[in-house]
């Protein structure tokens, strides 16, 4: 019998039964009129998931591209531009405006805890020339949610744009592009939108346009002028992916049948789980709940046992895949998504998986203290 296998890793995540036989749907043209009557709906029910009248962009690429494409449509070689970086993917932001020439402010925090809103206020107050903001909602390679209508609140008292990175949270963490002044929100399709990786989503205000329009650096495939041309009708600059297209369409069908409100608060529901689990097995979260992520749990690995020896036992034994720690957190923590198509009993066996696994590599467990704690949350019953 093939073994069954449970991934929970933030990216690729599990695709619906239903998003993947809407995929093998038969081809059809990207220039033909079925296609633009899909991409108005599509865009339609991102304005819903995004709240916002902003237009929507799908670019084909992955949720890196869609970073870039932000980046290289505000960015003009030597405009000073704030950085917010407390994970990789914040450093991710840094090394996209370097290389388009920004002069790039970091504002650093510690791993594993969140930008600190007045600290922005402050580094905007010394620097009015500062052009762009760049955030993350959900730092995947820690954790961590970050107020994002806080930051809007404050970027949007300075001529500068705020831009942000929703790759791992849009589709599981609420967002609202409009009200939270979002000049650009960025996603991507392989993580809680329910998809396989290829797409990046973009939400495009008009104070970002007049930036656009000014914008100095050069671009061709990621060019959001290009794209706006094709806007009106339903088309896109460049070959789309079709299928992803028609996936996508059947994922927001999912997603905004369950209801926003529910799609939320399930994913919270399976973060307090998974974070009563771990303290459960004695084991120590990286973040405070106060700013913990509702789509991915950061666990440090017990002393003297490596991140990545319990993931080995997990995979092998059990097929269970857990995300390890990127850069300096390599080897040190666990990642364990319960993003998109996720539920319950996912929970479920990723802890008593976990719970096994340390068994193997000889870290004194109770076998189902964890699941018990899980399943108390669950049940709404007090540990």
């Amino acid at each position: 019998m093939q073994d069954k296998s449970y991934l929970m890793i933030p990216g690729p995540t599990p695709v619906p039964p239903s998003v993947v036989a809407a995929m093998t749907a038969p081809m059809f043209g990207h220039r033909s009129e079925d296609f633009q009557a899909m991409h108005k709906e599509i865009i339609g029910k991102l304005q819903k998931l995004f709240q916002t009248q902003n237009e929507i962009y799908v670019l084909t690429s992955s949720g890196t591209g869609g970073m870039e494409s932000a980046v290289a449509n505000t960015v003009s070689p030597g405009d000073k531009v704030l950085t917010l970086v407390g994970g990789k993917f914040g450093e991710r932001w840094s090394e996209l405006a370097n290389q388009y020439g920004a002069e790039v402010i970091e504002l650093n925090y510690e791993w594993g805890t969140c930008v600190d809103p007045q600290a922005v206020q402050e580094q905007l107050a010394a620097n009015p020339d500062i052009k762009v903001v760049f955030a993350t909602q959900n730092e995947t390679s820690t954790g961590v949610t970050n107020d994002i209508e806080a930051l809007g609140k404050i970027v949007a008292q300075t001529p500068a744009l705020f831009v942000v990175d929703g790759v791992s949270g849009v589709g599981g963490i609420e967002i609202k592009v409009d009200e939270w002044n979002v000049d650009i929100l960025t996603t991507g399709s392989q993580k809680s939108l329910m998809l396989p990786p290829g797409l990046a989503i973009q939400s495009i205000s008009d104070k970002a346009w007049k930036k656009i329009e000014e914008n100095k650096s050069p671009r061709y495939y990621f060019s959001l002028l290009k794209a706006r041309k094709q806007y009106p009708k339903w088309n896109t600059a460049y070959t789309p992916a079709v299928s992803l297209f028609v996936g996508l369409n059947a994922a927001l069908d999912m997603i905004l049948n369950e209801g926003l409100d529910n799609v939320y608060a399930r994913h919270k529901l399976m973060r307090d789980a998974t974070r009563a689990a771990i303290r459960a097995l004695g084991l120590n979260l990286m973040t405070d709940d106060a700013y913990a992520s509702p789509v991915v749990t950061s666990v440090y690995a017990p002393e003297g046992i490596g991140a990545d020896d319990i993931r080995k036992v997990l995979k092998q034994e059990y097929n269970i895949t857990f995300a390890g720690g990127q850069a300096k957190l390599k080897n040190k923590i666990l990642r364990i998504a319960h993003m998109g198509f996720a539920d319950k009993m996912d929970i479920i066996i990723a802890v008593s998986g976990l719970e096994m696994a340390l068994q193997k590599v000889g870290y004194p467990v109770e076998l189902g203290a964890g699941v018990k704690a899980a399943q108390q949350v669950f049940l709404g019953v007090l540990g």
